[in-house]
C-alpha cells in the first residue's frame, strides 16, 4: 500500500481524568477533486479521500467514508470518553488505496 504525501493534523488532549469527554480534531490538506471541474479545456483528474478511519486501542472508534460533496481540506471533529490510557490511530484512505496515518496517546491521570 502506498503513502499519501500529506501530513494530517490531530488535535487531542495529551492527558484526561478517568471518564472524561476529550475533544479530537483533525485536518488533512488534500485537494478532493471529483473529475468534474474543467481547466483550461480539459477535466482535472479525480482525487478523492475515501475514508478516515480511526481506532483507539485497536476497536473502531469512528469511521467517516467521504463522497463527492465533502471539501478540500477535510477538517472532523468527534468526542470520546477515555477510562484509560489510549492509543489512537488516525488513518485516511484514498480510491486508489493509497494512506496518510497519524497517531497519538491520552494519558489518564
Amino acid at each position: 500500500m502506498s503513502r499519501l504525501a500529506v501530513q494530517p493534523r490531530i488535535r487531542i488532549p495529551r492527558s484526561a481524568k478517568a471518564g472524561e469527554v476529550i475533544e479530537i480534531r483533525t485536518l488533512i490538506e488534500h485537494p478532493m477533486e471529483t473529475g468534474l471541474r474543467h481547466e483550461a479545456g480539459s477535466v482535472r483528474p479525480r482525487d478523492m479521500l475515501h475514508r478516515l478511519l480511526v481506532r483507539m486501542n485497536g476497536e473502531t472508534l469512528f469511521v467517516a467514508d467521504l463522497r463527492n460533496g465533502s471539501s478540500a481540506n477535510p477538517y472532523h471533529v468527534f468526542f470520546a470518553r477515555i477510562t484509560r490510557t489510549s492509543d489512537f490511530e488516525f488513518v485516511w484512505q484514498d480510491e486508489r488505496g493509497a494512506t496518510a496515518q497519524a497517531t497519538a496517546r491520552v494519558v489518564v491521570s
